[in-house]
């Protein structure tokens, strides 16, 4: 496929550093969509997105005369053209830049080579040397030649920038990279861990190392000695997260969190860290505060977790745990998992219980905080049999505290606790599965009140929000448990006194062990528990069926401030105040500390509220439907319907409600389509005509096509035909296609638009793509036909809203033929010629 990437004007130019990025995010797209997904996992690839790229580009100081730059793992050079966009934009920049980019996927190599060979030519556009070498070796074994020297000396010169996505994979202790990594002093068991710590021996000091990856290594054993090399050997200057797991590579189906840190060679480590915080896919709103490296690093911690606190009520949270006097040491109590390993049981499982038996305890049994055995409904075993084989797996039976090992995606709390009672399973001994971790004391029961607390503790909002701080993946590891600071005996033991066996709703639980603990340490409480309301908003949304870009944080505080829900305030007293988006952000900064920047309003209305008055969660202005959308009274609220069932939330009337509520969808989705009948798209043609489109679906697009891609590709056009999804004739202008020798009739498949560009006597032909196809062979042959006496020449564009939404149909476009896409409205995409918007025949 050949592919020529001209500017909005006709005549060639230098590629500008603007429009860089975008071109190199086709790249990533076309790349993307034909791996091989099982080379892939080999090669442990996932690509940045340019959004992310651009992040971590901003990240970099710049300001220096020459800037040698390492890119390992490059992939199509992505990160690469985001630092060299931003460089050349700036007033001042580089004189020179040389790049060396390592790519082993053979199949990246062609994509790559484009990339730089544009970064050349956006250099050479605003005076810059750029010179690039690019590898086609294993890092690894390149990295460690050049650190070893090589029998030759054959040693890299330092780089002054590096700037990596490294692969994610894990490193078998008999590999040779582990040899390798062992040559240089490196012990680490996974390939991205090792791409960084290589990377920094190939700084010089005081360069720059800027990387995307798994925030696994923050916590855990498992990266000690990567945590402690990285602090060795560095100053860590960023730590950006993100408040999706899946943001960083939302087409890769990456569970893991993400974190994207800077850090400079060789030099001391600074009193602060730069914290920072977005949501999923607005990069640029983002949240930025200075936290104390000893907040980050707590001094004397001997494993060197590394703790992301990226708001002041999360620094709040640190400074109460923080300060609780207890430990699993004081306490004389051990956390160990689970010790049986059911697939290595099989023969000894049984789904009842009988006689010579023992119960085996899964995630699955936690109900309300407490264990609820057997259940007999459930897919997993309930019981054990006691033999020599699984003897040394069982532990006698008393008061135990339970917590899950792993949760799941959609739940609120990371950190989930049951209490375990001799007489919720019965007998002399019971079993805990490998999916649970169990807090003991030397292989025995706790005292009752000690474990009511103990349970009580593990789950409040507090321990969940500082648990997160370190905590980047699903995995509640033993490890991560013992590193928790604890109250003392007698504060658990206290709380534990103020508990029944009814396990009590998460705001009252909250109150119960913060009183305890507050009056104790003297602290400030934090203000609200405000991130477990958001988390349990988050939920709602999900189960409502509400899209990922509509179930984030941002989505959750705006339906909390159209519900009037404060955070220790209960579901069932929600109510539906008319709010417009200034006081939903002022709501939100008021009760829940999130400051929101002034232009974050517009994505509050375009990409949450629109998209709740489509599902039927919020009525616009129903005190006054005719009010104009600039008015600063335009305001939302929340149906009595939508309302009543949010109320009942937490409560054993929450499912079916819903169960009902998502059966009636269909009715409800014709309702809101009456309604948004009455807020069609106005549309203004070129000539001063005024039409409206039906909301929704390709007109959206088509919309965009008029304003965005007419204007700067056919300025002064005569629109001839424009489509709407409601009415096929949204706009028709019989006697402009006559003049040109041009008769159709309804039966005929126009395109979406069609205009006249009357200072080069082109009739360009425009399908808009959402649910449609685009402009491919076959749809080319029908629209020559169709058009086929015109007197015109005939020009021929595909457009769509995004560049995810054009990956699909890459196969599909016909040759000499444009793409336009809406979210890079300056750029067009010319397959397989050389000429620039126009006709062929």
């Amino acid at each position: 496929m050949h592919l020529t990437w001209p500017f909005a004007d006709s005549a060639f130019r230098p590629l500008d550093p603007a429009g860089l990025l975008d071109q190199v995010e086709f790249f990533r797209l076309d790349a993307a969509r034909h791996l091989d997904r099982r080379r892939q996992a080999a090669l442990g690839q996932y690509f940045t997105s340019a959004t992310v790229a651009k992040l971590m580009a901003g990240m970099s100081s710049l300001g220096r005369e020459e800037v040698r730059i390492l890119d390992a793992g490059a992939g199509v050079g992505t990160l690469t053209a985001a630092w060299v966009a931003r460089a050349c934009a700036a007033s001042e920049r580089p004189r020179r830049i040389q790049v060396s980019a390592f790519e082993i996927d053979e199949g990246l190599r062609p994509f790559l080579q484009r990339t730089l060979e544009l970064c050349r030519e956006v250099c050479r556009g605003v005076g810059v040397e750029f010179q690039y070498t690019t590898y086609h070796d294993d890092f690894i074994a390149s990295a460690v030649r050049s650190i070893n020297g090589g029998i030759f000396g054959n040693r890299w010169p330092a780089f002054d920038l590096a700037i990596l996505n490294p692969p994610y994979k894990k490193i078998r202790s008999d590999s040779e990279e582990r040899r390798l990594l062992s040559e240089v002093g490196i012990e680490t068991g996974n390939l991205y861990a090792a791409f960084v710590s290589l990377a920094l021996r190939s700084l010089d000091a005081g360069g720059e190392l800027i990387a995307i990856t798994p925030r696994s290594f923050c916590n855990g054993p498992y990266f000690t000695p990567f945590r402690k090399d990285l602090l060795r050997l560095a100053s860590l200057t960023h730590l950006h997260v993100f408040d999706s797991r899946d943001v960083a590579f939302g087409g890769d189906e990456v569970l893991q969190e993400t974190v994207v840190f800077r850090a400079e060679r060789a030099l001391p480590q600074q009193l602060t860290v730069q914290v920072e915080w977005s949501e999923a896919g607005h990069c640029a709103e983002t949240e930025r505060r200075p936290v104390p490296f000893v907040e980050v690093v707590r001094p004397g911690d001997t494993d060197a977790f590394i703790h992301v606190v990226p708001d002041e009520w999360g620094g709040r949270v640190a400074q109460i745990i923080s300060a609780l006097k207890g430990s699993l040491a004081t306490l004389d109590l051990e956390v160990s998992t689970g010790r049986v390993v059911d697939f290595r049981a099989k023969e000894c499982l049984r789904k009842e219980p009988e006689a010579g038996t023992v119960p085996l305890i899964y995630p699955t049994h936690f109900d309300g905080g407490r264990v609820s055995w057997p259940k007999v409904e459930g897919k997993k075993p309930n019981a054990l049999v006691l033999s020599e084989s699984v003897e040394g797996q069982v532990n006698e039976n008393g008061t135990y505290v339970l917590v899950k090992r792993f949760s799941s995606k959609e739940e609120c709390r990371r950190v989930v606790a049951a209490l375990f009672t001799p007489d919720a399973a019965p007998g002399q001994f019971v079993a805990f599965e490998n999916h649970l971790n169990y807090f003991h004391c030397h292989g025995r029961g706790l005292s009752r009140s000690l474990a009511q607390g103990l349970t009580a503790y593990l789950n409040t909002t507090l321990v969940d929000s500082y648990f997160r701080q370190f905590n980047g993946h699903t995995q509640v590891n033993a490890t991560d448990l013992r590193k928790l600071p604890y109250p003392t005996t007698v504060q658990l033991e206290r709380i534990g006194k103020h508990l029944s066996d009814e396990a009590p709703e998460q705001s009252e639980l909250d109150d119960i062990v913060e009183g305890e603990l507050l009056n104790v340490a003297d602290q400030a409480a934090p203000s609200e528990p405000a991130e477990h309301r958001i988390q349990e908003a988050i939920s709602i949304l999900k189960a409502l069926g509400l899209p990922r870009e509509q179930t984030n944080e941002r989505a959750a505080l705006t339906l909390l401030a159209l519900l009037d829900l404060k955070p220790r305030e209960r579901w069932s007293g929600a109510r539906n105040p008319l709010r417009g988006v200034t006081p939903i952000m002022e709501f939100a900064a008021e009760h829940y500390g999130k400051l929101w920047k002034p232009n974050t309003r517009e994505t509050v209305r375009r990409f949450t509220l629109h998209q709740f008055r489509d599902a039927g969660l919020v009525a616009a202005n129903p005190d006054r439907p005719d009010r104009p959308v600039n008015s600063p009274a335009y305001c939302y609220q929340v149906p009595e319907s939508i309302l009543g069932l949010l109320r009942l939330f937490g409560t054993s009337g929450w499912d079916r409600r819903l169960a009902e509520h998502l059966a009636s969808a269909p009715t409800l989705a014709q309702q809101y389509a009456k309604e948004r009948e009455m807020q069609r798209i106005p549309l203004r043609l070129p000539e001063g005509q005024e039409i409206s489109l039906s909301p929704g679906g390709q007109n959206e697009l088509i919309e965009k096509i008029i304003s965005d891609f007419c204007s700067r590709f056919t300025p002064g056009a005569q629109p001839v035909y424009v489509g709407d999804a409601d009415a096929k004739w949204g706009y028709f202008d019989e006697s402009a296609l006559a003049a040109l020798g041009i008769r159709v009739n309804s039966h005929g498949k126009m395109p979406d638009v069609v205009v006249h560009y009357t200072e080069k006597n082109w009739l360009v032909l425009i399908e808009a793509v959402t649910s449609h196809g685009p402009v491919n062979p076959k749809r080319r042959g029908e629209l020559k036909e169709l058009f086929g006496s015109s007197t015109a020449p005939l020009v021929f564009v595909t457009a769509f809203l995004s560049r995810q939404a054009m990956v699909r149909y890459l196969n599909d476009i016909a040759w000499e033929t444009e793409v336009w896409v809406a979210e890079a409205p300056s750029h067009l995409i010319h397959f397989n010629g050389e000429r620039f918007l126009g006709p062929y025949e």
